[in-house]
């Protein structure tokens, strides 16, 4: 594994002088991007840690965030389906059919943990973990364990992942994993908790050229080329986290993996 750590984003501390922010990332022969953040401050403690396959292979990409304070901890653990898990449905068959004793396993033990809108649960898997607790109710053995459960399966699936060579299905991968950096970037929840930090400008880099680094290198299209709807009237992007206006309150797969919605109406 090779370091391709800057030093620009090694480390850096809060406005507050005592919330401190770690950075790492590495690449691999097969592995675009591996990065983790860590936040470390009096009133919260951040892990943000993902893993982005090279275009050359139709891998998905691994999510992990973890966000705990005195009273509230919010979990998502994923493996970020790279193509659409409903319409492909052999990219399900060759990636999560498998995971889903995994998935059933501890999306159990941590249960669904409120609303999402109908626009993030498009990048999210059958398996994904989504949920909160209060901090009384320790679970951190659990999430441990799934952490690594879900981590070593990505990696076993790394190990076994064939390179693409048809160009054709390289440039899918690639817009694929373009279009999520691009929703990431400016939609990501953590935004806010950056913003207040280290402030807006130093926020929006930390998003677009660290943590969802590869908007400028993969593609050129933006955000609104993505995603239109999003477009007011003066041209901006309209800064709601949900246009569609629907909201999941319970998991919307069932334990098969299929997609059964039942979205409400926020």
């Amino acid at each position: 594994m090779n370091s391709t750590q800057n030093e620009k984003y090694g480390s850096m501390i809060a406005m507050d002088e005592q919330t401190r922010l770690e950075m790492l990332s590495f690449e691999t022969p097969k592995i675009r991007l591996l990065r983790s953040m860590s936040i470390e401050g009096e009133a919260m403690q951040v892990l943000d840690f993902a893993a982005f396959p090279k275009p050359e292979f139709d891998l998905p990409i691994f999510c992990g965030n973890f966000f705990t304070t005195a009273n509230m901890n919010i979990v998502v653990l994923d493996l970020n389906p790279l193509h659409d898990v409903t319409s492909r449905r052999d990219y399900k068959e060759k990636y999560y059919d498998h995971l889903l004793p995994l998935g059933l396993k501890y999306t159990e033990l941590l249960p669904w943990g409120g609303k999402l809108t109908s626009e993030s649960i498009k990048f999210f898997s059958p398996i994904v973990i989504w949920t909160k607790f209060s901090s009384s109710n320790s679970k951190h053995e659990v999430l441990y364990s799934a952490f690594m459960e879900y981590y070593k399966a990505w990696l076993e699936l790394m190990e076994q992942a064939v390179e693409d060579t048809d160009p054709s299905q390289i440039t899918c991968n690639l817009e694929a994993q373009h279009r999520y950096l691009t929703w990431r970037a400016e939609k990501d929840p953590g935004h806010g908790v950056l913003k207040r930090l280290i402030g807006e400008k130093l926020a929006k880099d930390l998003l677009r050229n660290f943590l969802f680094s590869g908007i400028d290198e993969l593609g050129s299209k933006t955000f609104l080329d993505y995603f239109p709807e999003y477009s007011i009237e003066d041209g901006t992007i309209n800064e709601k986290r949900s246009i569609i206006g629907k909201g999941f309150e319970n998991r919307p797969w069932d334990k098969n993996g299929e997609f059964i919605g039942n979205d409400l109406r926020n």
